[in-house]
């Protein structure tokens, strides 16, 4: 249910990071190999990167395989932090442009792989732990996804790490209902991701590091422990339990 990846390190094109590789981001759109009952990830795409200090998306309701002239412009584009998803719509929920990920607070990008269960029932609580939502246009999409990222842009707002951030989500969420929250962040000088029912990789070289929820080649990927907290930065990747 949806696939996600997040980078941090020297400037790479956005082609690069959506596109090659023997399982690129591309190919689990219409072939994941460790999907949890879904057999695409067919309803919209997105990527998130930084330019001159801001945070600027592109976004489409449509699968991504379907859209030539975005992959010629990502040839082009490039970035030392990004974000890119690819969406698996939850029945319920509409197959539309502002659903699709990453959301954005300020220089903050958020992406959500997984299902918040029995949404329906604890929407209203959700909503009343998130506050206001009016400074934050992607906290109102019409999806789970949204109040999950309203609740970490809170946190951020009133002073948490990005780590720290997604792991409040996370615990909260699942205090009130079961779900996959596997969760992913960035902020242009750092990543943060969680696992929790689904699956996370990680990739690290010298001077990168890769997240991603299925490996994009054969090469030096681990997976990350079920219910775990990822932060990357400059200095290095650290794993600890949630």
């Amino acid at each position: 249910m949806c696939r996600h990846v997040g980078y941090l390190g020297a400037p790479v094109t956005l082609h690069s990071l959506m596109y090659e590789g023997e399982y690129s981001l591309e190919r689990q759109s219409y072939a994941p190999r460790m999907t949890q009952g879904n057999l695409l990830n067919a309803d919209g795409f997105g990527v998130g990167w930084y330019h001159e200090g801001e945070a600027v998306r592109f976004r489409r309701a449509q699968p991504i395989w379907t859209d030539q002239s975005f992959r010629e412009v990502a040839r082009v584009v490039t970035s030392g932090c990004a974000v890119a998803a690819i969406r698996s719509a939850t029945v319920g929920f509409p197959v539309d442009e502002s659903s699709a990920q990453p959301f954005r607070d300020g220089r903050r990008l958020f992406s959500h792989n997984g299902v918040v269960e029995g949404f329906g029932g604890v929407e209203a609580k959700l909503r009343d732990l998130a506050g206001d939502l009016a400074p934050i246009p992607d906290a109102r999409a019409p999806v789970d996804s949204a109040l999950l990222f309203a609740l970490a842009a809170r946190r951020w707002r009133e002073g948490a790490s990005l780590g720290e951030g997604l792991a409040a989500v996370v615990r909260t969420a699942a205090a009130l209902a079961p779900g996959r929250y596997n969760l992913l962040a960035a902020d242009g000088a750092a990543l943060a991701a969680t696992t929790w029912g689904d699956c996370l990789h990680v990739r690290a070289s010298p001077d990168a590091v890769w997240l991603s929820s299925e490996p994009l080649d054969e090469s030096g990927w681990r997976a990350v422990p079920d219910r775990s907290l990822v932060t990357a930065d400059f200095s290095g990747v650290r794993v600890t339990p949630l």
